[in-house]
């Protein structure tokens, strides 16, 4: 099998909300995403949902190679924009091209790709991550009863702009969620400096059990992650920004980090080398955003802890054999990634 060329179609994810951050909110219910569709010299076709751009710049290291050799193949795009430097969008063209292989390959070997990574088990735990510092007070606890009906009993909030309000909305989705000991965290998206995140977190802390505190300061800053991570009682979660393992090594060897992360746009090798590399220090790791893309590795690593799942739809012209029941991501048992696309 040979890869002979690509095709990038736009589309778009109606969330059915507006979604944003303490950086931001978007102003309507829809983003942009992409499909990248991975063509070969044989009927299959690899299937990957991510960045559209950059792929160009990164494609010629895999053309007329074997899908098949994809982890030597994820080193030779690497190596092919070592140069002019992978992080950003080129990190993203290469965590595209590398899913959309994966796919190939457990389509070749006419097998789910959990089962190829070596999982037994094909449920995944997952956490409700609503993105919603746009939504007030009845829209948030609609959106976590949504997930509550769905199984969820672990939930991420946006926050870190304003205390009170985050007290507030924190009470607002455990309610919502209905359990007695839900696990909440809080996601800062690198908003406060460490002397802020500690005052910030210990003071939530007087009334919340916060199971992890996210980004609470900049991704690179392992000096001031290690200072939040001492001085507080939650977990410090950070990693889904990070392009590459010599990025979170600093991190990790500096005692900055509880929860070891890994974007989901960022590829199946990236993540299993993250999780590798956490496994080592006993540390677990969770992956971050579209669900879909990671949680068949997540199912195969050992100290895989809980996925984020952002919501229930996916882009437009995408489908999936896979359901959310439970609290549980559950994967199906189609050759592939699970993703087809119309």
């Amino acid at each position: 099998m040979k890869i002979t060329g690509y095709r990038i179609v736009p589309t778009v994810l109606d969330w059915g909300r507006r979604i944003g951050d303490v950086n931001g909110v978007m102003p309507g219910n829809e983003s942009a995403s992409s499909i990248l569709l991975l063509e070969t010299d044989t009927d299959l076709v690899g299937v990957a949902v991510g960045s559209g751009s950059m792929i160009d710049a990164v494609f010629p290291a895999v053309e007329g190679e074997d899908p098949r050799s994809v982890t030597g193949l994820y080193d030779r795009m690497l190596a092919w924009t070592f140069k002019a430097g992978h992080a950003g969008a080129v990190f993203g063209a290469i965590g595209a091209i590398d899913l959309a292989m994966w796919d190939l390959k457990a389509k070749a070997a006419g097998e789910p790709l959990w089962r190829l990574l070596g999982a037994r088990d094909r449920t995944v735990p997952g956490y409700a991550s609503g993105l919603d510092a746009g939504l007030d007070d009845d829209q948030l606890h609609a959106l976590y009863r949504n997930f509550a009906e769905a199984g969820f009993t672990a939930a991420k909030l946006k926050g870190g702009r304003n205390l009170a309000d985050d007290l507030r909305r924190l009470a607002v989705v455990r309610d919502a969620l209905g359990v007695d000991h839900p696990v909440l965290a809080l996601d800062a998206n690198e908003s406060w400096n460490p002397k802020q995140a500690v005052r910030y977190v210990a003071a939530l802390e007087e009334s919340v059990d916060l199971a992890w505190i996210e980004e609470p300061v900049r991704r690179w800053d392992a000096a001031g992650l290690s200072a939040v991570s001492r001085q507080i009682r939650a977990a410090v979660a950070t990693g889904e920004n990070l392009t590459g393992l010599d990025q979170y090594l600093p991190l990790i060897n500096g005692r900055a980090v509880d929860l070891v992360q890994a974007g989901g746009g960022w590829g199946i090798t990236h993540f299993l080398r993250v999780a590798t590399l956490a496994h080592g220090h006993s540390l677990p790791v969770s992956p971050v955003g579209f669900f879909g893309h990671l949680a068949p590795a997540a199912a195969a690593v050992p100290n895989h802890s809980l996925a984020e799942v952002q919501g229930f739809t996916l882009p437009a012209g995408i489908s999936a054999d896979w359901q959310v029941d439970g609290g549980m991501i559950i994967l199906g048992t189609t050759p592939g990634n699970g993703l087809s696309f119309d």
